[in-house]
């Protein structure tokens, strides 16, 4: 095809009404979280002097049947031999797309969400604090569209069985992922 400005027009009508015909799938975006873990979203503790706040997350385009959400924020790189988990929400309602700044500790999560134990023991958020010198670790925070309204878990379940039904429930899911070394 020779390139003139005609088939340049052409091309792009193509590609922009592609765009349009194709549903976009699940998309999570995040004003706190791009790129660099900010300090907003460090651990206090464990040697670490972050804020500990836990993150704004939206969410849009969820697959038409989706029933309710789960959350995760996890860390594929913790010298554990089987990661970290940082934050884990589940039954959120299929009417919410956002989590606000700081919900986790406010308490101010969409009614009947319910956060489960993390790997530092608590039913909250808890912000990055890899080991000093360590490479940069990879934060993989997912948005999950699940097939069913309640997974039937409550907040003292462990985050492998929590992982392991978000899983099995899963119709699609989308990932923002950070970094930090410290």
């Amino acid at each position: 095809m020779k390139f003139t400005l005609k088939n340049v027009i052409i091309l792009s009508c193509i590609v922009l009404l592609s765009n349009t015909l194709f549903a976009k799938g699940l998309t999570l975006k995040s004003g706190d979280m791009m790129g660099q873990i900010s300090i907003n979203q460090v651990f206090n503790g464990f040697g670490c002097s972050g804020k500990n706040i836990s993150p704004q997350l939206e969410w849009n385009n969820a697959p038409k049947d989706t029933k309710s959400f789960a959350i995760t924020i996890y860390d594929p790189d913790a010298p554990t031999g089987s990661g970290w988990w940082h934050w884990i929400i589940f039954d959120i309602s299929k009417d919410v797309n956002q989590i606000l700044t700081n919900a986790s500790v406010l308490n101010i999560l969409p009614k009947g969400a319910i956060q489960s134990k993390t790997d530092f023991g608590k039913n909250e958020f808890g912000g990055a604090c890899p080991p000093e010198g360590s490479k940069a670790h990879a934060y993989i925070t997912t948005i999950y569209a699940l097939d069913i309204d309640k997974l039937g878990l409550d907040k003292n379940t462990n985050p492998a069985l929590v992982g392991y039904m978000i899983n099995l429930h899963t119709i699609e899911k989308s990932s923002i992922v950070t970094y930090y070394k410290r």
